[in-house]
């Protein structure tokens, strides 16, 4: 019942893995990992393996980097939604009344979500093992690197179902476990490549404190989970936990949103207790007031305050003690927005379909503009000025730190770049959610399409760069690169004078055309996508009468 005969595994395991996504993301994925291994192959006709050891340790290390991140990455996508889908479906009530221990609730959830993540990894195997015949990595190597990555799975996939217990909706749980998993990410990424010198050390700590580690904090999420589902919070109809909102402020922990208070009316206005003025839009009300915060402002507490505890030591050292890396604290911005922008637009039109209220929206005097630009005003405006807390940093350092002071337009390009990737990331998930029938697969496919825009780019820079430097496959790649607005950042950085003499400066020189190429790609990409989206929803939505007839995607 706890495992192999676990009633919960076995359905989510029939159900996930005989799904064509199952079939199809194996083949992208396997063919995305080959085809990393064949371009980096090298092409001398003989190879002498004394002479050039470090290509083949390169080649296993940006194989191994590169499943890292993307099984890291993916594995929210499978699990945040794990206890949220049953609270949207309207069976968690009776998941919970059922003979099942909550820890085997918890248990099945988990393993079905680690054997999706399990096959992609253990298929990827016999590619890297042809590696090994170019020297510079052992075996063991190889294996201890498979056991990290095991381990880091494991532990990011029980933290995304921690957070599916806390949230009703999928899009809010995705989030919170994204910014708790981002830092891990990293940590575990520059431990690997500053470990990379001593393979032995490398090897030790793998098989030693990593299992410790990851063991720790699974057991201890995994006992907070079983208990949550053993004494849940109030639940009422179809699932979904009462919330008041005022009682939730005031047994609050840490952070307290007063909404009737700036700054956080910006982002969380308090709840309209008079009538509307004439000419107001009803859709944008209703999706800033009621909408967003319906279920609570838990979700919102934890993304300010993870956000700022991660923002606090990058602001300390990249604005104030080492200002040359400064377009590393507005990566970090950039960064944030692009985790937290989908989750406040991907859902604003296939939520209405989910409801089976797209056809009554449809029907009113409400203009699909009014819809659209209601529904992008309210998302974008909480999205971009969660991302403009991350920036006052930035505007102190500028009025306190000589060092500013000179690069005035450097400042401005910067916060243009995050105020156009708000409306990018907006926009973007409002298409995918007039595109898309359902808000999980709206939201999945906005992240997929930020990361292959914003950072796609710079991944097949650093791949160009480091197996074809010079050719002209390199050069396309960097003029691809315009599209990511982290390759804009760097084209502006400070110029830093601590003195008259060389050794004293650092000058550096912007490079204004790239930035323009950025600026007028991204401005053409946002307005070919509002026109989409107006196209989309008068021929597939208005003129098709709404979204119960049409087939779910």
């Amino acid at each position: 019942m706890f495992s192999l005969e676990n009633p919960v595994l076995q359905r989510e395991l029939l159900v996930n893995l005989r799904s064509i996504r199952s079939f199809v993301l194996l083949f992208v994925y396997q063919a995305l990992l080959g085809a990393v291994v064949y371009f980096a192959w090298p092409q001398q006709a003989r190879l002498d393996l004394t002479v050039q050891p470090d290509d083949a340790q390169r080649l296993v290390n940006l194989f191994f980097l590169g499943q890292y991140v993307l099984a890291s990455m993916m594995a929210p996508s499978f699990a945040a939604g794990a206890l949220t889908l049953e609270k949207e479906k309207h069976t968690y009530e009776m998941l919970l009344a059922s003979p099942l221990w909550p820890s085997s609730i918890v248990m099945g959830k988990l393993l079905a979500t680690l054997a999706q993540l399990a096959i992609l990894i253990f298929a990827s195997l016999p590619i890297v093992m042809l590696c090994l015949p170019l020297g510079g990595v052992s075996f063991y190597e190889v294996l201890a690197a498979y056991l990290g990555l095991i381990l880091s799975v494991a532990t990011f996939g029980m933290i995304s179902v921690a957070c599916s217990s806390y949230f009703s909706r999928s899009s809010a749980s995705l989030v919170v476990s994204y910014l708790l998993i981002l830092p891990l990410v990293i940590v575990g990424v520059l431990s690997w490549n500053v470990l990379s010198f001593d393979g032995e050390l490398r090897l030790w700590l793998t098989l030693t404190i990593l299992p410790l580690i990851s063991f720790s904090i699974t057991g201890v999420l995994f006992w907070i989970t079983s208990e949550r589902l053993m004494y849940p919070p109030d639940v009422g109809s179809e699932g979904k936990d009462v919330i008041d909102i005022e009682q939730e402020a005031r047994d609050a922990i840490g952070l307290v949103i007063q909404s009737d208070q700036f700054p956080d009316m910006l982002f969380a206005p308090a709840k309209r207790d008079d009538l509307m003025e004439d000419g107001a839009n009803p859709v944008y009300d209703k999706e800033i007031r009621s909408e967003i915060f319906s279920q609570g402002t838990l979700m919102l507490r934890v993304v300010i305050q993870v956000s700022m505890m991660l923002a606090i030591p990058l602001m300390a050292v990249c604005l104030f003690m080492m200002p040359q890396y400064a377009p590393w604290y507005i990566a970090y911005v950039l960064t944030f927005n692009m985790l937290v922008g989908p989750v406040f637009s991907a859902g604003t039109v296939t939520s209405e379909r989910e409801r089976e209220t797209l056809d009554m929206l449809l029907t009113t005097i409400i203009s699909p503009w009014q819809i659209l630009w209601g529904k992008l005003v309210a998302g974008l405006r909480v999205s971009s000025v969660l991302t403009l807390f991350l920036l006052w940093p930035l505007l102190l350092a500028a009025a306190m730190v000589s060092v500013y002071w000179g690069n005035f337009l450097v400042i401005l390009a910067w916060l243009a770049i995050v105020l156009l990737t708000c409306a990018t990331t907006a926009i973007l998930a409002l298409l995918c959610s007039v595109l898309f029938h359902r808000t999980q697969t709206s939201t999945i496919a906005t992240y997929i399409g930020i990361i292959l825009l914003f950072c796609g780019p710079l991944a097949g820079q650093y791949f160009a760069e480091t197996f074809f430097p010079g050719s002209e496959f390199d050069y396309w790649l960097r003029r691809a690169g315009m599209a990511s607005p982290f390759a804009a950042v760097f084209q502006a950085p400070l110029t830093i004078e601590w003195g008259p003499t060389p050794p004293n400066a650092i000058r550096a020189s912007v490079n204004w055309q790239t930035l323009g190429e950025y600026f007028g790609f991204t401005f053409l990409l946002v307005l070919a996508m509002m026109i989409i989206i107006m196209w989309l929803f008068e021929t597939r939505w208005r003129v098709a009468g709404g979204g119960e007839g049409d087939s779910d995607l």
